[in-house]
This record gives C-alpha cells, sequence and structure tokens, in this order.
C-alpha cells in the first residue's frame, strides 16, 4: 500500500528558507518521477518540481531558481529546498508522482509572512 508522508512545513520570513521532506513507502521513488505540487488557499493544486528516475529536474517557473528538488535513494525519500520564500509561496505542499496518482497524502502547510 502507496504511502507519502510529507513533513517540515512551518511558518517563515519573507527571504526565509525551508526544507520539506516525503517519506515513501510502497514505491521505489528511484524507480519512478516523484514531484512536489502545492495547494494555496481558494486555488486549484499545481505542480511545482519533478525529479526523473535518472535524476533529471524540472521546475515551474514561478519556483525556478529558488527551489530545489533532490531524492535519498537509501532513504526512499524526496525532499523540496526552499530558498528565498516569498508570500505567494503559501500553500500546502504534497508530493507524489508525476503525473499524481488518486492518493494523496496529507501535505505540509508553508506559510510565509511578509
Amino acid at each position: 500500500q502507496v504511502q507519502l508522508v510529507e513533513s517540515g512545513g512551518g511558518l517563515v520570513q519573507a527571504g526565509g528558507s525551508l526544507r520539506l521532506s516525503c517519506a515513501v513507502v510502497g514505491i521505489i521513488a528511484s524507480s519512478n518521477t516523484m514531484a512536489w505540487y502545492r495547494q494555496a488557499p481558494g486555488k486549484q493544486r499545481e505542480f511545482v518540481a519533478r525529479i526523473r528516475s535518472i535524476g533529471y529536474t524540472t521546475y515551474a517557473d514561478s519556483v525556478k531558481g529558488r527551489f530545489t528538488i533532490s531524492r535519498d535513494n537509501a532513504k526512499n525519500t524526496v525532499y523540496l529546498q526552499m530558498n528565498s520564500l516569498k508570500p505567494e509561496d503559501t500553500a500546502v505542499y504534497y508530493c507524489n508522482k508525476y503525473p499524481g496518482m488518486d492518493y494523496w497524502g496529507k501535505g505540509t502547510l508553508v506559510t510565509v509572512s511578509s
């Protein structure tokens, strides 16, 4: 059974940094394209970043140059390093396969204050 457990969110001031983690259970993260998504209040869920099994990464234009997706194969965990955070980055962040599965974890809330 697949489980995705996101963690690492919190309240941070604009310009600050956070590192999100996604513990993956039931699938091998390194054998799949894994991604981070986010959903801001009142908005639809959107793609943030993805990492292919061969390690290639792709980012949404809104986070390019500020966010970095990575993976620890031994821990079967996917990370999202977020730097230079902006208030518009405030959202619940989720990890999932790319494209996303029907199953979604609970996500982790990131709040960026101005």
